[in-house]
């Protein structure tokens, strides 16, 4: 039996709209996407912008560009997650250990530990949260 494609619908931001979030097999492409959210007014008049690139219900991932000193704020995730720097420099933080990533490396948190990042440089990671049991 085929399991149903979830998708988006538009939004005031992003008109174009549909695209699947979820479906057997789901092609990501970062690199458009990262065109996207940097070509958006979110991005042109906050310190970030992001974007939602897959989605079900045990799993999350978000594609987030900062510019450069943005800072996200102390905060606890509901799963455990990944961070994967695509482009720039970013410090994460959180009360176990300071870890400071460049392109290609990543980390993973456990659940519930509070953290925060900054860009020291405009950047982009993918956010990865993790919540089946």
């Amino acid at each position: 039996m085929q399991e149903p494609i979830k998708q988006n619908e538009s939004t005031e931001s992003r008109p174009e709209g549909e695209r699947i979030l979820d479906a057997p097999l789901v092609r990501i492409e970062l690199k458009e996407f990262i065109q996207i959210i940097k070509s958006e007014k979110a991005w042109e008049e906050k310190d970030r912008n992001a974007i939602t690139v897959y989605k079900n219900a045990g799993m999350k991932m978000v594609l987030v560009a900062l510019h450069e000193n943005a800072l996200l704020a102390e905060h606890t995730a509901n799963g455990i997650i990944s961070v994967q720097v695509l482009e720039g420099e970013i410090i994460f933080n959180c009360e176990v250990k300071k870890a400071h990533l460049l392109p290609g490396e990543m980390i993973a948190l456990h659940k519930g530990l509070p953290h925060s990042v900054k860009a020291i440089k405009e950047s982009v990671f993918l956010l990865t949260v993790a919540t089946a049991s």
